[in-house]
């Protein structure tokens, strides 16, 4: 079952990586101006946002499966409406609602993941779904060149709606729902259920880890091609250096070194990895070798590879079977958020001060205190926790 749910986090994630390389040339294909392919961009996100937060509730009330489902029938009607997009507007239109449907979609299946891991295992089950988005970074981005190189960009939104036709099917057979019904949870959206774990302290950590994590990633996937480029350096060379990254964070998930996430505290884990990554965007600011930047992304990889699965971790632990659909909703909203704001903050401060990595660094150092005493307040005053 586990093993399924992890699949399905893979095809999930697949989605959003396999269209990095292709949308924006697609949008200019269509003839839209660089402000509206920034914006058919950035929707995505922002509409994946929203779709995370109200996705919650309906997860906690009508069960895992019901809304899993739900959203890959609506992703997949919507990737096969790309092909017969014709203009810029309509693009930014479908964008909008691709990211609403596949909001969702995440929520759901870590909410399943949540119901399902054994309780003293959660750390390393959370680095083993770090394990599948690491896969499909990696996979995806080089599969959606391939394809629409060799065939076109339409040929890649059909190969991944015929991959999410297929795991629908699947899943309505196979996938058995974890949510345990109680009728006294069907009621209405009432905005203090999220205020309640909004207000939760393991909460709030969660979710700074979560923004500063994705933002880091915005700043990452914005500055680092201008990084390279202005290195006189090819356009694949950040693509390696991408993958670079992305590799070290597998070898964390999926050996036995994922055992340390059940050992240690999350919150330890999310300080030291935050702290790398900050060490690891200015660092990227002042060095011109590939070498040092090759091993500078190897940091990033450990301190991404320390994040993610902890973060998680904490989701699982403070939320319940009848609320994990809202706390992972809010949570993936964060998610989002910090992918919206991290590449348009780098953008900002590249053109304010033409060193977006170093002043996105100190930023994430900033990000790192807050956290930082967030937590040692939490501990002085436990009644908050």
């Amino acid at each position: 079952m586990l093993v399924f749910l992890y699949s399905i986090i893979i095809v999930a994630f697949l989605d959003t990586f396999i269209q990095l390389p292709i949308i924006s040339p697609f949008a200019k294909e269509l003839g839209a101006s660089s402000f509206l392919s920034g914006m058919i961009i950035a929707i995505y996100s922002f509409s994946n946002m929203i779709g995370n937060a109200i996705s919650g509730h309906w997860i906690d009330r009508y069960g895992r499966k019901k809304i899993l489902l739900i959203g890959m029938i609506a992703v997949t009607f919507i990737l096969f409406l790309y092909p017969f997009v014709t203009s810029g507007n309509q693009l930014l239109l479908v964008r909008f609602i691709h990211g609403l449907a596949g909001g969702a979609l995440i929520p759901a299946a870590f909410a399943y993941l949540g119901d399902l891991a054994p309780s003293k295992n959660r750390g390393k089950a959370m680095a083993f779904s770090g394990g599948c988005i690491g896969t499909a970074a990696i996979v995806g981005p080089a599969l959606g060149g391939i394809i629409s190189s060799r065939l076109s960009v339409s040929a890649v939104f059909i190969f991944v709606g015929v991959i999410f036709l297929i795991t629908v099917i699947v899943v309505s057979l196979w996938l058995k729902e974890s949510f345990h019904k109680d009728p006294r949870q069907h009621k209405k959206v009432e905005l203090a259920d999220f205020i309640v774990l909004i207000k939760n302290s393991f909460m709030i950590q969660a979710m700074i880890g979560a923004f500063a994590l994705m933002c880091s990633m915005g700043i990452l996937t914005y500055a680092l091609p201008l990084k390279v480029q202005s290195l006189s350096l090819s356009s694949t060379v950040t693509g390696i250096l991408l993958s670079t990254f992305g590799i070290v964070a597998l070898i964390i998930f999926l050996t036995p070194i994922n055992r340390s996430f059940d050992i240690f505290k999350p919150q330890s884990f999310i300080r030291t990895g935050l702290l790398l990554i900050s060490f690891a965007l200015i660092s990227l600011s002042f060095l011109d070798s590939i070498i040092f930047i090759s091993i500078t992304m190897v940091i990033y990889g450990i301190g991404f590879a320390f994040v993610f699965p902890s973060m998680n971790r904490i989701v699982v632990d403070i939320s319940s079977n009848h609320d994990r659909g809202k706390a992972f909703g809010l949570f993936y909203g964060a998610f989002s958020l910090g992918v919206v704001f991290g590449s348009i903050f780098a953008g900002t401060m590249a053109e304010a001060f033409g060193k977006p990595f170093l002043v996105s660094g100190i930023f994430m150092l900033f990000i790192v205190a807050v956290f930082s005493i967030h937590v040692k307040h939490c501990a002085m005053n436990p009644e908050m926790n």
